[in-house]
Parts: structure tokens; C-alpha cells; sequence
């Protein structure tokens, strides 16, 4: 009888699995592992303790999320997620069991495991790297702080290996990581939780938490030039309802005043949505009015102003059948096949050109994309066959 792969995931602690309302890496993960499952391979989740996913077991430090101090300073938001890692290297390296671990922590996670698997007893790794994109020249000459420092350390890193969520990122990860830095593995979605409508009403959408790089600015002129609507949804800094950000933006001594998201969408957005009544926010929104909002949107509007690592919002507006109008930076190219399931834009000029062209895209084009590219079976095919390279690499090494 061929033995199960048993693969121990360290998820951040800052959520817990299975998501409720916003999750970016969770969602991802929540499909990884339900596929994983169906594949046959023995999961074990260490993550957050506030709930679990049924079946699997998960090991935890933190029993209640902590996504409220994902945003303090170092010295206190550093400490959960290191004593996250210890924890979940400590138990895996007792239990004694595990063929491999699959990390997604953030900075924390390379740095950790480089060191953790040249112990006796601790399996090899494979980390993902979900974001933000690896710091580059023109952003540092621009003041930005490299985010690349820690990993052009590394100069020993054990049976830790490496991989990308879409090849743009991946070509720019430092040079130091090539030998161990595994082929890309896209993001995916469950896409039995995703309704395809093909029939689309007459709204464009954004979704995303309101910041620059997210480029809404961008989306609310074009629409407001085209006199069309646009429902636009995400968090506000960490709010998430219309009467709680209506009450800190009419607060003049509000704590957030001095967050660059919440200023963002004061300065750039709010005049727009106060002056015309196409131009709405609709709150961060989750299950079925979420699913609601995507589906039977004309299209989803996408103007980021960044090297866009991947895109959760863009597979998931695909699956609904939703055509997608992005600037073409970061994984655009990957995920969006232009004239077929959308259109990528190098200027707001273009931008605003292809959202009066969105009816030239077929729905159901839209929704093969995701069944062929970004399924999460697909992603759990991928994985598992990362995690069989890692392992041969370790056992020959």
C-alpha cells in the first residue's frame, strides 16, 4: 500500500481557516487544502485557532485572529508571527512525521525555514511567495524600503525551496534564490463557489482595498467621463461598512487621518462619490452579496498602478463569467487574454477606451479561462508536484 504524502501548511496567523468575509492568502489556501484532501494527500493545517476546516487537523498558538495587529508597529505585530513559526517548526519537528511543510509566512517564513531544515528531524519546505512584489531599482531610487534584504542573506538554505505565484514575479526575485526557486504556481479558486451569469447588468466594479497602487482614482474618472456606474467595494484602511468610514471621515480628530489608505480614498474618492450618484462604495462585501456584486457586473475595472504579484479579484470576476479592463503591469498578461477575456490597457486613455468595448467579450470565454488556468485542483496538481521535486532534491542532496 503506497504511503499518504503528509504535508504540514503553515498558514499566517493573523486569520483563520475557513474565511469569513475578506481573505487573500486564506482563500487561497481554503482551496489548496479541500483539493489536496480530494487528491488523497494527509493534510494538517498550523495556522490560526478561531476555527477549522472540517476533516483537518489543525495545530495552533493564537485561539482568536489577529488580523488587528497585522498593521502595529514591528516590535509588537513581529512577535505573533514569530512565535507562529516556532510554534508550528517546533511541533512538526517533534511529531517526526511529515514528508514536507508548505509555508506562507511572509519575510518571517524564508528566513526560518533556511536555518530550521539543516536540523536533524525537521522535513524539507517549499515557501510560497504570495506578495508584495520583490523590491526593484526604481522603487528604492525612489525612497522605498527594499523588501529584498533578508533573502539576498541567504546563502545557505538548506532543503528550504521556493516558488512564485505567477512568472512576472518570479523573474524578479533576487538572483541568490535561483537554485532554489522552484517554477511559478498560480493562485486559484474553488470554482464551485463562483455562480456564472452571462447576462451582465449595466455597472462596472472595482475590488479592492482602497490605496494608490489599487489605482481606484483612475476607475471613477473614466467612469464618470463615460457617465457609467460604478459600484466600488474593499476596505477603507481596516473599515469595512459605510456608516463606520461615513463617521471617521466626518470625525476631524480621527485616528485615521494619519493612515495613507484612509486619506486615499478621503482626497481621490470621496469628493467623486459626494458629487455624483453613479459613483458609490458598497462596504467590504462577502458571501452570496459579494458573489452577487462580481457575477452581474459589466466588468470588473482593475487600473492598478504596481507590478500586481497575481490578482485574486480577476480570477474570481472570471470564473462569474465578468469580463476584466486592467492595466497591463505585474501578472495581467498571465491571467488576462486580451480581446478574449478582457482587455489590458497601457494608458488611462486606453483604459478607458476598452471599458466601452467590454460587450465584445464573451462571458463563457471568460469562465473556461479559470476552469483550464486557475481551477484549484489545478494549483493542488501543481503543488504536489513541487512538493515531489523538493523532496527528491532533499533525499539526493
Amino acid at each position: 500500500m503506497t504511503k499518504k504524502l503528509r504535508v504540514a501548511i503553515i498558514a499566517p496567523p493573523w486569520l483563520a481557516l475557513p474565511i469569513k468575509g475578506y481573505g487573500g492568502i486564506e482563500l487561497v489556501l481554503e482551496g489548496l487544502i479541500h483539493s489536496l484532501v480530494k487528491m488523497g494527500v494527509a493534510v494538517e493545517v498550523f495556522g490560526n485557532g478561531a476555527r477549522a476546516i472540517a476533516g483537518v487537523p489543525t495545530h495552533s498558538l493564537f485561539k482568536t485572529e489577529q488580523f488587528d495587529s497585522i498593521h502595529e508597529p514591528y516590535y509588537e505585530s513581529a512577535s505573533i508571527v514569530q512565535a507562529h513559526m516556532q510554534f508550528a517548526l517546533e511541533a512538526i519537528r517533534s511529531d517526526g512525521g511529515f514528508d514536507i511543510i508548505h509555508d506562507h509566512n511572509t519575510i518571517a517564513g524564508p528566513s526560518f525555514l533556511a536555518l530550521a531544515t539543516q536540523l536533524a528531524g525537521v522535513p524539507p519546505a517549499l515557501h510560497t511567495f504570495h506578495g508584495p512584489p520583490f523590491t526593484e531599482g526604481d522603487a528604492i531610487a525612489k525612497g522605498a524600503i527594499s523588501n529584498r534584504l533578508h533573502l539576498e542573506q541567504l546563502h545557505h538554505m538548506g532543503q528550504m525551496y521556493m516558488t512564485c505565484i505567477s512568472q512576472a514575479m518570479a523573474l524578479t526575485a533576487p538572483k541568490n534564490l535561483t537554485s532554489h526557486l522552484l517554477p511559478a504556481v498560480y493562485n486559484a479558486i474553488d470554482l464551485d463557489q463562483f455562480p456564472y451569469v452571462a447576462t451582465k447588468k449595466d455597472y462596472f466594479i472595482t475590488l479592492a482595498r482602497f490605496t494608490p497602487d489599487k489605482g481606484q482614482d483612475m476607475a471613477v474618472r473614466c467612469a464618470i467621463k463615460l457617465k457609467k456606474r460604478l459600484r466600488m467595494a474593499g476596505t477603507v484602511a481596516d473599515i469595512g461598512s459605510n456608516r463606520k468610514l461615513l463617521f471617521e471621515l466626518s470625525n476631524p480628530l480621527s485616528n485615521y487621518r494619519g493612515n495613507f489608505e484612509f486619506r486615499y480614498y478621503s482626497d481621490k474618492i470621496l469628493p467623486h462619490v459626494l458629487r455624483n450618484s453613479r459613483i458609490t462604495y458598497s462596504g467590504n462585501l462577502s458571501g452570496q452579496r459579494k458573489l452577487k456584486f462580481i457575477s452581474e457586473a459589466k466588468a470588473l475595472l482593475f487600473p492598478i498602478d504596481w507590478e500586481e504579484p497575481f490578482g485574486m479579484a480577476v480570477i474570481e470576476a472570471l470564473a462569474c463569467g465578468t469580463p476584466v479592463v486592467a492595466m497591463n503591469r505585474g501578472a495581467m498578461p498571465e491571467i488576462i487574454e486580451h480581446g478574449v477575456t478582457g482587455f489590458l490597457a497601457n494608458t488611462e486613455a486606453e483604459f478607458q477606451e476598452y471599458m466601452t468595448r467590454v460587450d465584445e467579450i464573451d462571458p463563457a470565454a471568460c469562465r473556461l479561462s479559470v476552469e483550464q488556468k486557475f481551477s484549484a485542483d489545478t494549483m493542488a496538481h501543481a503543488y504536489v508536484e513541487r512538493y515531489h521535486e523538493v523532496i527528491s532534491r532533499s533525499t539526493s542532496a
